[in-house]
C-alpha cells in the first residue's frame, strides 16, 4: 500500500512538472503568464465540474458547514499559490521564488509538530530539510541573487499558502466532502478570483488555432493547452490529493518537491534546456530527501497519530 501511495505522489509530481514547459508554448503564442494560469484553472475547473455533473453529481454537493472551507481552498490553496508566484518573479530571481514557495514541506512538518502537536518520525523532518536544500542547489540560488524585502515577504506568504494546500487536502473526511468535488470547485473558484488579474477578456482566443515553436519544437497551441489542463492540472491535482490523504501532508509535501526535478528533465527533453552539474547533484539530494521523508509513513515514532486524518492513517 505504501509503495502504491508513493508511486501516486511521484506521478503527481511528474504531471505537475509539465506545467512550465506547456506554459512556455502558450507564452510563445502570445499569452502572458497570468493568462496562461487562468486558462489552466478555468479550463480544468470547467471540465471537472461538467464531467462530475454528468457522471457523479453528488461529488459537487457541498455541505453548508463546509462552504467556508471550500472557499478558503479555492482562495488560498489554488489561487494564492498561483498568483503570488507570478508576483514573486517580478521582484525576485525565478530560482529564489521557487525555493521560497517550496519551503512548504518544512512549514507543514512545523505545523504538524507544534500546532497540531503530532509526533512525526524524525525522517519526516530531516527529509523535508534535505529536499529543500537540494532545491536550493537545483535552482542555483547563488546565481545573480538579489534581495527584495517585499518579494521575500510575499514568498513566505506563498510558501504558507502552498503548505495550506497540503494541510487542507488532509483536513477533511470523505463523508464531508468528495475530494474530486473539492478540486473542481477549488479550480473554478480560483479562476473567478484570478479574473481581475488575468483579464481573460483580453486574450486573443484565435491563438488556439495556431502552432507555437519553442527551442525548435513546434506544438499546436490547443494541444499544449489541453495537456496543461488535463495532465499538468487535473491529473496532477487529483493524484496529489490522493497521495496526501494516503501518506500525510508532511510526507506528501516533501515528495511533491520532485516536481522541480521532473520539470527540469521534461524541459531538457522538450525544450532543450541544459541540465548542469548543479541540477543533477541537487536532484539527487532532493530525491534522497523525498525517499527519507516517505519512510516516515512506514516507521512513525511512538506517540500521537502521525496522520492528520483517520483515513490517511491506514495507508502508511
Amino acid at each position: 500500500m505504501r509503495a502504491a501511495s508513493l508511486a501516486i505522489a511521484v506521478a503527481s509530481a511528474c504531471c505537475f512538472g509539465f506545467s512550465g514547459p506547456m506554459a512556455r508554448f502558450l507564452g510563445a503564442a502570445g499569452m502572458s503568464p497570468l493568462e496562461a494560469v487562468w486558462v489552466r484553472m478555468g479550463g480544468a475547473g470547467l471540465l471537472l465540474v461538467v464531467a462530475l455533473a454528468i457522471v457523479r453529481p453528488r461529488a459537487l454537493r457541498i455541505p453548508r458547514d463546509r462552504l467556508l472551507f471550500v472557499g478558503a481552498y479555492a482562495l488560498v490553496a489554488v489561487a494564492a499559490v498561483q498568483g503570488l508566484y507570478f508576483f514573486m518573479i517580478t521582484r525576485l530571481p525565478v530560482g529564489i521564488a521557487l525555493l521560497l514557495e517550496y519551503l512548504s514541506p518544512v512549514l507543514v512538518v512545523v505545523w504538524a509538530r507544534f500546532v497540531r502537536r503530532l509526533r512525526l518520525a524524525r525522517s519526516a523532518y530531516v527529509g523535508a530539510v534535505i529536499a529543500v536544500a537540494g532545491l536550493a542547489v537545483v535552482v542555483e540560488v547563488w546565481d545573480g541573487i538579489r534581495l527584495d524585502a517585499l518579494g521575500l515577504g510575499v514568498g513566505l506568504v506563498a510558501a504558507a499558502c502552498s503548505a495550506g494546500y497540503f494541510l487542507m487536502n488532509d483536513a477533511f473526511s470523505d463523508d464531508d466532502l468528495d475530494p474530486l468535488g473539492l478540486i473542481a470547485w477549488g479550480m473554478a473558484g480560483a479562476a473567478v478570483v484570478l479574473l481581475p488579474l488575468a483579464r481573460p477578456w483580453n486574450i486573443d482566443w484565435t491563438v488556439f488555432g495556431r502552432t507555437a515553436t519553442v527551442a525548435g519544437n513546434t506544438l499546436p497551441v490547443l494541444g499544449a493547452a489541453l495537456w496543461l489542463v488535463l495532465v499538468a492540472t487535473i491529473t496532477a491535482y487529483v493524484t496529489g490529493v490522493i497521495a496526501v490523504r494516503r501518506l500525510s501532508a508532511a510526507v506528501g509535501a516533501t515528495v511533491a518537491t520532485l516536481e522541480i526535478i521532473a520539470g527540469a528533465v521534461i524541459a531538457w527533453f522538450l525544450l532543450g534546456e541544459r541540465l548542469g552539474g548543479a541540477q543533477i547533484i541537487g536532484g539527487v539530494v532532493v530525491l534522497a530527501g523525498a525517499l527519507l521523508a516517505q519512510s516516515a509513513a512506514a516507521r512513525p515514532e511512538p506517540g500521537p497519530a502521525v496522520q492528520l486524518t483517520p483515513e490517511a492513517s491506514v495507508a502508511g
